[in-house]
């Protein structure tokens, strides 16, 4: 179906012609309209455009409020203060409008424009070690923000530049050609939960095994530094054990992904090993164009403000003087793989902000070459998961928290939650079913919900609460929604343009005009919190108008069809905006 254009962008335009009318040379002046307290709408542009044309700014607001024809979705309009506009909307138009959006399976949102191929970074774990409370963040904002795009229609093309290449992986793989059934070891696996703890256990043991004979044998670590070449030149023996590690990596990182309820997809994990070949291209075009100079034997690229702390330049090293490769190397060559073959129009990082600085050298290195268009990659910096004492999250040891027991606790709080809620009758596997979905979200929520480059706190007790801007209390609006259903009997959703609105049902009403606009700024931005911030306001809206609007009503049919109608948008948008957000809305809580 046509696009919906939201009452906001229906009534800017009815002001924004006005003005015009009323004053040519205004023509493309923005009428600075938003939501107000004192009427449906406020604009504030006269006072800017007034001081502008040296004029007097209630003057022009009252010329643009006398060049407004009538229409049907402005049922009134003041002048206010000093130049302010106060709009008041229809209430028929508002529900025409919605009811436009309720039969619309996208609730209005628009495809965009012109979409074009993103690819985007996120979810980078390292292969043979165990994910923690750092790649939390990555994952789920990086999800949200694919979901997002899609949404819209940009073709997104995921990637997980997994860590699965450099020296760590001699010392690996040297004990697996002594100990080569190290790998096949059960007694640590005994009490797995699933294959992928399971695997973990075994590459924990592997790593541990390995690292202890490394640091007390030199002849060893001597054997294990000359498996790199081996493993860097391809050879059989030495790929195969590497095949192995990197696969027992992968069904962990699988299962971790599985709890957490994110696709992540084996053909879009390439990790740094995929660019390995391309390597040798990189340095050659670099130190050919002038872009990089050797500086003591290292391939460097310099930038003149970027110094250390002596206020000697520190530059990004592509190649170190041993003739190794660094992250610099493979990011560049991941930069001109997206551009060159996959021909991507926009490169999006999300990763931690502490990187900041690497990839603005890696991106301006790109450019200077030609591999990068300006302006065409973005880090999308996240910050830190403290704990409740401010600092960054450890355990009570001073290691760091496993990702797996964070999400493990979490549903086990949310159990809790959904027992009590629950009541008599409901089975346990039904129980353990919402609270998987319960307490997941509620980690992805509280992630989501603080502006990406914020640090916050990771606090289960608040997390799970039904109380506050949490996913539980989304959650619940919406399992609340949806018992109203299960008790309206014949009484059907039917929206009634004639009807007049109170003023709660006017509030959740225009809140719910404003979805496609929420979902078009937050995936434009990649801004994940302001669809956050306003399934939060809308579930507050509703709990508003569930208890001041009575919904089902026998003596009053068409205002109960109108309310029901109501409830049922409310449901859509809630699922569709959770949807999005990777989290999911149970019927019932």
């Amino acid at each position: 179906m046509a696009t919906v254009p939201s009452l906001a962008a229906t009534v800017r335009q009815r002001v924004s012609d006005a003005l015009s009318a009323a004053l040519p040379e205004a023509a493309s002046a923005d009428p600075l309209l938003r939501r107000s307290d004192r009427a449906d709408f406020q604009a504030n542009g006269m006072l800017a455009l007034a001081k502008q044309l040296k004029g007097n700014p209630r003057e022009l607001a009252g010329k643009v409020t006398e060049a407004l024809p009538e229409s049907p979705e402005i049922a009134g309009i003041e002048v206010s203060g000093p130049g302010f506009l106060n709009i008041t909307v229809a209430d028929g138009a508002i529900v025409e409008n919605l009811a436009a959006r309720w039969q619309d399976e996208r609730l209005g949102v628009p495809y965009k424009d012109e979409p074009g191929v993103t690819v985007i970074d996120y979810s980078q774990p390292n292969v043979a070690k165990e994910m923690h409370v750092g790649h939390l963040r990555s994952t789920v904002i990086g999800d949200a923000i694919v979901q997002l795009l899609e949404h819209r229609g940009e073709k997104v093309i995921r990637r997980h530049h997994i860590g699965d290449w450099g020296t760590n992986f001699g010392m690996l793989i040297q004990y697996l050609i002594e100990h080569p059934h190290e790998l096949d070891h059960e007694s640590d696996t005994a009490g797995a939960k699933d294959a992928g703890e399971a695997a973990m256990a075994r590459l924990n043991r592997l790593y541990k095994a390995s690292r202890a004979v490394f640091d007390s044998d030199e002849d060893f670590k001597a054997r294990a530094r000359d498996r790199v070449p081996a493993l860097q030149s391809g050879d059989p023996e030495t790929l195969a054990l590497w095949h192995k590690i990197v696969d027992e990596s992968k069904t962990y990182f699988q299962a971790v992904y599985e709890e957490l309820d994110v696709e992540i997809r084996d053909e879009d994990i390439v990790g740094e090993s995929a660019y390995n070949d391309d390597l040798q291209q990189v340095v050659k075009d670099l130190e050919e164009s002038g872009v990089a100079v050797r500086s003591e034997g290292a391939l460097c690229v310099f930038f003149e403000d970027v110094k250390g702390p002596d206020g000697t330049p520190t530059p990004l090293i592509v190649q170190k003087s041993n003739g190794g490769f660094g992250y610099a190397a493979t990011d560049l060559a991941a930069i001109r793989n997206r551009i060159g073959e996959l021909k991507a129009d926009t490169l999006l990082y999300v990763v931690d902000a502490r990187q900041a600085l690497h990839f603005r050298m890696v991106f301006e290195t790109a450019q200077r070459a030609g591999w990068l268009p300006e302006g065409a990659a973005r880090q999308l910096p996240f910050g830190t998961v403290l704990g409740k004492d401010g600092k960054p999250f450890k355990t009570r040891e001073g290691e760091t928290v496993r990702l797996v027991d964070l999400l493990d606790e979490a549903v086990e709080r949310a159990a809790a939650v959904v027992r009590e809620k629950a009541g008599e009758g409901v089975g346990e596997e039904e129980i353990q079913r919402r609270a998987q979905q319960v307490g997941i979200g509620a980690v992805k929520y509280a992630d989501l919900s603080n502006s990406m480059t914020r640090d916050y706190v990771f606090d289960l007790d608040r997390m799970v609460s039904l109380q506050g801007d949490t996913s539980v209390y989304l959650q619940y609006a919406y399992a609340r929604v949806r018992s109203i259903f299960r008790r309206a009997g014949e009484l059907k959703p039917v929206p009634h343009p004639e009807l007049a609105l109170e003023p709660a049902e006017r509030a959740l009403a225009l809140h719910l005009d404003g979805f496609a606009d929420t979902l078009v700024t937050a995936a434009d931005e990649y801004a994940p919190h302001k669809l956050t911030a306003y399934l939060y306001e809308l579930a507050t809206l509703y709990s508003r108008f569930f208890e001041n609007c009575l919904v089902l009503n026998p003596e009053a049919p068409q205002q109960s069809e109108n309310r029901l109608f109501l409830c049922d948008l409310t449901a859509k948008v809630l699922r569709q905006g959770l949807d999005l957000l990777g989290i999911r809305t149970p019927e019932r809580l």
